[in-house]
């Protein structure tokens, strides 16, 4: 074979090896893309480097895959579900006591479920992978609960991060495991201004939030906690 022959199969061996590695960053770009949602974005933004970012999110990944993570029993979603109901009707007179109950609430949740809860910062990014849409609400939420220790969240700042934390606290009572499309989140990940939330627990019961008006006030058509905390009912 004459010399440029060979020149010419190495170039377009190269051309070949460097096409097939551009298509596939562009699916893996595609696959967590999809797979996180507002999650990608926000990782892609406060790293300044897509590659890294990636290489960060498919670590998540592995790491989510080789926990065992439990859907909750059925009493367990019960009672769950029953303490929420009591942190938020004692909004009214203790917002920040509210706040910070329902941070715990949520870790005994996940812990429940079988995700870490030694560290924040990997609890959140663990949970990202199941519930990309609703973590950045997690996040914010944390953000207020910890700034009120100090006395520098206002009751607005409390009652938007109770609604944050209620939207991952809805997915993870979900009897199914992975994630599920935010109950009281939008595309992007925050909290929602839409309407009442309608938390599935089982097959046979709902924790419905647009409910009975009485002394204790309730939510507004906005889903938003009013200076008056929300009561529940169950339906069958």
């Amino acid at each position: 074979m004459q010399p440029w022959l060979w020149v010419l199969l190495i170039v377009v061996v190269v051309v070949v090896i460097v096409a097939a590695l551009a298509a596939s960053r562009q699916r893996r770009t595609a696959n967590l893309r999809d797979k996180f949602g507002p999650e990608y974005e926000r990782a892609v933004d406060a790293s300044d480097d897509r590659r890294g970012a990636e290489h960060d999110l498919l670590d998540r990944a592995r790491r989510r895959d080789r926990l065992e993570i439990r859907p909750l029993p059925e009493a367990a979603r019960a009672r769950y579900a029953e303490q929420w109901r009591g942190i938020q009707e004692r909004f009214i007179d203790d917002p920040a006591g509210s706040v910070t109950a329902a941070h715990t609430l949520l870790d005994q949740v996940m812990a429940e479920r079988g995700y870490p809860t030694h560290d924040f910062e990997e609890q959140a990014d663990l949970v990202s992978v199941d519930h990309p849409r609703v973590v950045e609400n997690y996040r914010a939420a944390y953000a207020v609960n910890q700034r009120q220790r100090d006395g520098q969240a206002t009751t607005e700042d409390l009652r938007d991060a109770l609604v944050r934390y209620r939207s991952l606290f809805e997915e993870l009572l979900h009897p199914g495991d992975g994630a599920q499309t935010a109950a009281d989140g939008t595309a992007d990940g925050r909290a929602d201004t839409a309407g009442p939330v309608d938390s599935r627990v089982d097959d046979d019961t709902r924790v419905d939030t647009d409910v009975r008006t009485d002394r204790r006030g309730d939510m507004t058509d906005q889903g938003r906690l009013t200076d008056q905390a929300p009561t529940y009912r169950e339906r069958p």
